[in-house]
């Protein structure tokens, strides 16, 4: 028999996390928050955010919750824009991840203890930036309304990741505009 997954997510939780996101202003404190919440609201084995390169083509980490050093450094994640269905905005369930073609250190999957794996995409508009992976030591299956609460969570992350993104842009540009002669910034400041 098929057993409906269970609900893990608790609405009142997710609203503060959500309401609590809006107010970091630094970035990586954030990150490591989010995925120390995930495991543990979701008792899972680990979670990890990676960031997109597009110049590489490349998934790097930038926080991560019930990893080892040894895994997190076991090599790139290159992404194929044209098959990747992380890159088409796809949520990705791997069951077993010591046999699914998809994953390109199964060895050193199992040495962690992983079985399982869902990776969600972090979207800014209709672009991918970046994926939680959520690592389980079992098969992980995840309620729709779990799912559908990872969509928005990673859809409000990927607009403070853009907003912050701006804002160091345009702090650059402050300060190189002040270090410009006066003689060329006269006029401008009107």
């Amino acid at each position: 028999m098929n057993e409906e997954p269970v609900r893990r997510i608790n609405f009142r939780a997710f609203k503060v996390l959500c309401r609590e996101m809006s107010t970091y202003e630094d970035l990586n404190t954030l990150f490591s928050e989010i995925v120390e919440l995930i495991c543990r609201s979701f008792e899972v084995k680990a979670c990890a955010i990676l960031l997109f390169d597009e110049r590489l083509q490349e998934l790097f980490h930038v926080a991560s919750y019930g990893i080892s050093d040894e895994y997190l450094e076991k090599g790139p994640i290159p992404i194929r824009l044209e098959d990747s269905a992380i890159c088409k905005g796809e949520t990705v369930c791997i069951e077993n991840m010591t046999c699914d073609e998809r994953v390109l250190y199964p060895k050193a999957a199992e040495k962690e203890g992983f079985v399982s794996m869902i990776c969600f995409p972090i979207t800014c508009r209709k672009e991918i930036i970046g994926m939680i992976r959520v690592y389980h030591n079992e098969q992980l299956k995840l309620a729709e309304y779990d799912m559908d609460s990872f969509v928005v969570l990673n859809r409000l992350l990927g607009l403070i990741i853009e907003h912050h993104g701006m804002k160091n842009f345009i702090e650059e540009i402050k300060s190189a505009f002040s270090n410009l002669p006066l003689r060329m910034i006269k006029g401008i400041e009107s």
